[in-house]
């Protein structure tokens, strides 16, 4: 039986604020992580076949300016030296052999192969001229709502507990602390010496708390070197249409001035752009875009599409997060690797590890290797422990909603249902990441009014709370977001 406690929503943290791309990272193979690309191409794979309703295929092009940019530093990447010097844009010889390389690993018959093409083509993207003489085209895949896969992978995983007996029990808004070997669970908020809502001993400790790993061993708390090195990333939203049209549904993968990847991806009834790469210090909960960031963002789209005329005035809403990197002494973020590592403490009384790093992309896969490190330290075979390769994940209320004929009225009682079964408790999980209405152009107070009413109804929310409620959700909307469409 598992206990997961964590001290804000689901999916608050990273997964909330990635570039919700399922991809096998292709920019990896220059700086040799090949058994990484081939492990992510491998779960690309896998969640495509085993989570249709989250994630679907997606077609990215790669604006080229000429044959041979790149080599040397290319080469002097994949032989750790750095790839110093100004960054100079990659040539279609180097982007040839990366995608040759990408489609070799993956050997997925299912997705289209790499493929070049001139400007102008049909069907192919209409950048300028000044971005590139050719675009090179490759498969990936999207999770466009990796918040509501999060949900369903629990409500998968109570269902797997439930055949085999034992259970799944998940509290948001609470805290652990480990005294000898006794975990005390408290409300997140509460004074340290407030009544435990729960108190027992576990037979192990998973701390999968992704930037916080190093902040939830000091709280424990227990000794530890550091473990975690996170970079700040950030994306801005669009709805702006001309820049919607000009992706003709595909992905633009491209790089900015410094040579930052940035992707413009097609999402929901808008525009993806995303992302920096900032060294970051502090509670990751706290990050968030920068206006140099958003200008640096919307450069890099008006050099791809200056007909779009993107302006700073475009961008609907902003998010930031911070990637759960190990740290080290990386000459460049770019260069810290994205393997994960497990790591065991060896002060603690019970037998309790961390994780570090890791992708969304392998997410499953972490979490098998995981369970397995743990029922091997509790004395079981790791040839007896099962795995999720061939299950399934399906939708949730959400999704299997979605796949019926939607008429309006079914929507309130589909939001309760959700309020209900999905471990929603503020008006701000409703809105940031169970019903993902960020991406609603109709966002506004009275549509928040009329949610904190459904919370009071379904026993979460006290009358008096209400108006206080909606205030708390529109403020964070504005100050953490910059969502501009919120209307008193």
């Amino acid at each position: 039986s598992v206990l997961l406690v964590d001290q804000a929503d689901l999916a608050f943290g990273a997964t909330a604020y990635s570039s919700r791309l399922i991809h096998g990272g292709l920019r990896y193979l220059e700086y040799g992580e090949f058994s990484l690309v081939k492990e992510s191409l491998a779960e690309r794979t896998r969640l495509l076949q085993l989570a249709p309703d989250f994630v679907r295929p997606l077609r990215l092009f790669i604006p080229v300016k000429n044959q041979l940019g790149g080599l040397w530093q290319s080469a002097t990447k994949f032989l750790g030296m750095g790839g110093g010097g100004k960054p100079e844009p990659r040539g279609l010889a180097l982007v040839r052999t990366g995608l040759w390389m990408y489609d070799t690993y993956a050997q997925d018959k299912t997705l289209p192969l790499r493929s070049i093409h001139s400007l102008g083509e049909p069907g192919v993207p209409p950048i300028s001229p000044s971005a590139g003489a050719w675009l090179a085209a490759y498969s990936d895949a999207q999770i466009a709502f990796p918040e509501r896969f999060v949900v369903a992978l629990l409500r998968d995983a109570q269902k797997a507990a439930e055949e085999n007996g034992c259970s799944l029990q998940v509290l948001t808004y609470h805290r652990a602390t480990l005294e000898n070997d006794i975990v005390h669970i408290t409300k997140a908020g509460d004074e340290t010496d407030a009544e435990p809502v729960l108190s027992f001993q576990p037979s192990a400790i998973i701390n999968a708390t992704g930037a916080w790993v190093d902040d939830t061993l000091q709280k424990l708390p227990l000794p530890s070197r550091r473990l975690m090195g996170g970079t700040k990333g950030s994306h801005f939203f669009t709805w702006q249409p001309q820049l919607k049209e000009m992706l003709v549904g595909n992905g633009i993968y491209t790089e900015a001035a410094d040579g930052r990847p940035v992707f413009l991806l097609p999402l929901a009834e808008g525009t993806l752009v995303g992302t920096t790469d900032l060294p970051f210090s502090g509670d990751p909960a706290t990050a968030v875009a920068t206006d140099e960031e958003l200008d640096y963002l919307v450069n890099v789209v008006t050099g791809i599409f200056p007909a779009a005329s993107l302006t700073r005035g475009d961008i609907a809403w902003h998010y930031s997060g911070v990637r759960p990197l190990p740290h080290v002494d990386a000459k460049t973020t770019a260069a810290i690797t994205r393997r994960h590592q497990l790591v065991w403490n060896e002060s603690s009384p019970i037998p309790l590890l961390s994780l570090v790093g890791g992708k969304l992309t392998t997410c499953r896969s972490l979490a098998e290797e995981t369970a397995t490190a743990v029922m091997v330290r509790l004395g079981e075979s790791a040839r007896d422990v099962r795995n999720s390769r061939a299950r399934v994940i399906p939708g949730c209320v959400l999704e299997k909603e979605r796949q019926r004929d939607g008429e309006s009225g079914r929507w309130e009682e589909v939001i309760r249902r959700i309020i209900r079964e999905e471990w929603v408790t503020t008006l701000g999980d409703l809105v940031e990441r169970r019903l993902m209405l960020l991406y609603d152009p109709q966002l506004d107070r009275l549509m928040l009014e009329g949610l904190a009413g459904m919370l009071h109804e379904e026993g979460k929310l006290a009358e008096n709370d209400r108006d206080q409620a909606v205030d708390k959700c529109v403020s964070r909307l504005k100050s953490h977001f910059g969502h501009s469409t919120i209307r008193r």
